[in-house]
């Protein structure tokens, strides 16, 4: 777990650097536009509900730019990340667009050591981040501890199905693991997900993938109750290049021949009962 951890930060740090220079995050736009908001916030703005005065922490928070939109929905936002490139950028940012936000550097699991228990009325997780955690089990405890009773965790994922495909194969075809493994899935790969002026050079990560029953079920042992669950046939990246088309509206990408057939992401929303 911990080589895990230390492989991914180093492909993380060096990702941050080239996402904050890349126009598909738009950074800029934050501080030119006091009301613009990150692509995914505004896609579950009617979901998210009234933030006013709610205290939130975003985990595996990367650049801030979902962080900063919270904020400027109303809500009082810590962020966490465990790369210290990533908060870098993410400090300039929320100093750009006029956000005070309190951001730390630890690893998710050691979330409640670092914030405090029970502190928030909204945990916030965007999307691509369950992917690079071993345990959702161990997420979920994380999110029990931070939320007081009555508080409420929001997440928008990408969906395990979407993640069990191999999307270099043209049409794409199952071949990772759909629920939790123990072992990771390694690649060596010098692209991301948006454009960026160079390969990276720490190529190397470790992922795993968690069902939805896996992630549900680890969220009802600790307390939480689901209140929200809804699947799209969209995501906020190219997941399968070549096979998707982009919506100028929404900047989300779906299938282009039948996108019904697959469920690319999902909102959940859970309230802490005890």
């Amino acid at each position: 777990m911990t080589d895990s951890f230390a492989v991914n930060k180093a492909n993380w740090d060096e990702r941050a650097v080239l996402h904050a220079a890349s126009p598909d995050y738009g950074l800029a736009r934050f501080a030119a536009d006091p009301a613009h908001l990150s692509g995914v916030v505004r896609f579950d703005r009617p979901r998210l509900g009234d933030l006013t005065g709610l205290r939130g922490v975003h985990l595996q928070c990367h650049l801030g730019t979902d962080t900063v939109s919270l904020s400027r929905l109303g809500a009082a936002m810590t962020g966490l990340d465990f790369s210290g490139a990533a908060l870098a950028e993410a400090r300039r940012l929320a100093s750009a667009a006029a956000a005070d936000i309190d951001f730390h550097e630890a690893n998710v699991y050691d979330a409640v050591d670092v914030l405090g228990a029970g502190r928030f009325d909204l945990v916030y997780t965007g999307i691509g981040a369950l992917c690079w955690l071993p345990s959702a089990a161990r997420w979920a405890a994380v999110v029990a501890g931070l939320l007081r009773p009555g508080g409420r965790l929001f997440i928008r994922e990408g969906h395990p199905m979407l993640w069990a495909h191999d999307e270099g194969a043209n049409p794409a075809v199952l071949r990772y693991p759909y629920f939790e493994h123990a072992e990771p899935l390694v690649f060596d790969d010098p692209e991301t997900y948006v454009a960026v002026d160079r390969p990276i050079e720490h190529g190397l990560t470790h992922s795993r993938n968690h069902s939805l029953g896996e992630i549900i079920t680890a969220l009802l042992d600790h307390g939480l109750t689901l209140t929200a669950f809804t699947e799209h046939d969209s995501v906020p990246w190219n997941g399968w290049p070549g096979q998707m088309v982009r919506d100028e509206d929404t900047g989300e990408w779906r299938l282009k021949d039948t996108p019904s057939r697959l469920a690319a992401s999902y909102t959940l929303q859970a309230v802490k009962t005890g």
